[in-house]
């Protein structure tokens, strides 16, 4: 089946199964086992298991992406994400999958499955099985990547376009927000002011424990869609919004989380030179309340926090705006305060 832009469907196994076999991606003859992959919201995503014994996940990136609200981005950005990874693939070898193909017409990256037994480490984090170890190895991997341009100054250039940045991330968290939440307006304008002055390193965009799977005890890095040249301070709100609302969510599991929280930051901080550590420590509270606010009231709340929560979550969010933190252990200590008081 085509789409209406003369594209295929690769959720349409028929269609993919021509489409592989027409471009020589296997045989003429060959038939792999084709199964959607659930859980995207700006993919299409489908496991092809070859009769050789090779396996792949293919990706096609959606216009419109897959939320309840309105949410759009050009599909050229799947080619974005095959440059990030095959980048990746020489920055942390080992820990991401390995480019197989892409198609700029089709808007389809192939990449190497990752084998079975794995985990994918938000899934362990939500049933409450927290690893301080795994956060320490978390924190490291991206010290590695927000380090690479020293190694790599190819990455400024290769990297410069911010499109798909603002129009995954800066519009949908931060600016949408800002028009959802007024208290907050001032404070979320000034960020996006300062995310776009600031071009220090290279940023993944969407560094979350959803896009890591735990294979031999190994992280396993996915999605690099947004990635770009631009603030790191980002990538550490982005992840650590996920660990604060993972405290909040477990009550049980609550000093585990903020645990691994900070075993994250500080692994990150010892594998930073100091002069990137400095450039980091400043913005990346303000990028973590801004990211935990926009969980709870951008384009894409966290699905595993009902209305109640979320509206819980945003008032302790904005009373730390408030208090203008200079530092991220000022910032959990002050988390793990307020997270202490009744439930209200």
């Amino acid at each position: 089946m085509m789409t209406a832009s003369g594209r295929i469907n690769i959720e349409d196994p028929s269609a993919l199964l021509r489409y592989l076999r027409r471009q020589a991606h296997i045989g003429a003859n060959e038939t792999p086992a084709l199964r959607a992959l659930a859980g995207g919201v700006s993919n299409r995503t489908v496991h092809v298991q070859r009769q050789n014994g090779e396996a792949w996940v293919l990706k096609q990136a959606l216009a419109k992406l897959r939320v309840e609200v309105d949410w759009f981005s050009a599909p050229e950005r799947i080619h974005r994400e095959a440059a990030g990874l095959r980048w990746l693939g020489q920055i942390i070898p080992g820990q991401v999958p390995q480019f197989v193909f892409a198609d700029e017409k089709q808007h389809i990256l192939g990449m190497s499955a990752v084998p079975q037994p794995h985990q994918n480490w938000k899934t362990a984090l939500l049933d409450g099985r927290a690893s301080t170890e795994q956060a320490r190895a978390f924190g490291r991997l991206l010290a590695s990547i927000h380090s690479a341009v020293d190694r790599f100054p190819a990455l400024q250039d290769e990297f410069a376009d911010r499109r798909f940045f603002e129009e995954l991330r800066l519009e949908p968290y931060y600016s949408y927000t800002a028009s959802q939440v007024p208290q907050a307006h001032g404070f979320l304008e000034q960020l996006i002011e300062d995310t776009r002055d600031r071009r220090l390193a290279l940023v993944h965009g969407d560094y979350s424990p959803k896009n890591v799977l735990i294979f031999k005890g190994n992280l396993i890095l996915l999605d690099f869609e947004v990635i770009h040249f631009g603030d790191p301070a980002f990538d550490i709100g982005f992840s650590f919004a996920h660990f604060l609302a993972k405290a909040y969510f477990l009550p049980t599991a609550r000093s585990d989380f903020l645990g691994m929280a900070r075993a994250y930051w500080r692994a990150y901080c010892q594998g930073l030179n100091p002069q990137m550590r400095a450039t980091v420590v400043e913005p990346a509270p303000r990028h973590t309340l801004a990211c935990v606010l926009a969980r709870m009231a951008g384009r894409s709340p966290l699905e595993y926090l009902d209305q109640w929560q979320r509206s819980a979550l945003k008032r302790i969010a904005l009373e730390l705006i408030e208090q203008e933190l200079a530092d991220m252990e000022t910032l959990l200590e002050r988390y793990e305060a307020r997270l202490g008081r009744p439930r209200e």
